[in-house]
């Protein structure tokens, strides 16, 4: 393919005049990352069986992070966490499922909606609560 006289002039003009002395670059831009943020939901704590009252997600990404304690007797204790749809009710993912005393941390991803969780305990007391991923972009502090 030929390469056309204006094409050649364009591109020595631009290299002249980026080889100018008065000619300055243009400043470079600041580095930036994706992360992610938590906001916090709510958190919940008691004994035996509950239902929590509905919350909205906007992005469907949450992180749930439980604690279960004083089990009476030792072995007898369950704990499991049921995410549900607040507009039919019906159960979309078992966030935990922990026999006996433990921690952790579990996520679960949905499509964002209105939710609600169903605790099922015995023998335990318990404590979790939610927090839902939000994107957000940060700069780096050397670059500014």
């Amino acid at each position: 393919m030929p390469v056309h006289r204006t094409t050649i002039l364009c591109l020595l003009l631009t290299a002249a005049i980026g080889a100018c002395d008065g000619c300055r670059a243009a400043p470079a831009k600041a580095a930036t990352r994706e992360i992610v943020a938590w906001r916090s939901i709510g958190s919940w704590s008691g004994h035996g069986n509950t239902q929590t009252e509905s919350f909205t997600s906007d992005t469907g990404s949450l992180r749930v992070r439980w604690k279960t304690d004083h089990e009476v007797p030792p072995g007898d204790g369950t704990f499991r966490l049921t995410l549900h749809s607040a507009i039919s009710g019906r159960p979309l993912a078992q966030a935990v499922d922990h026999r006996g005393v433990g921690a952790d941390t579990a996520y679960v991803g949905e499509d964002p909606r209105v939710f609600f969780l169903v605790v099922d305990s015995d023998s335990v007391d318990w404590s979790f609560s939610i927090d839902e991923a939000i994107g957000a972009t940060t700069v780096d502090a050397s670059d500014r």
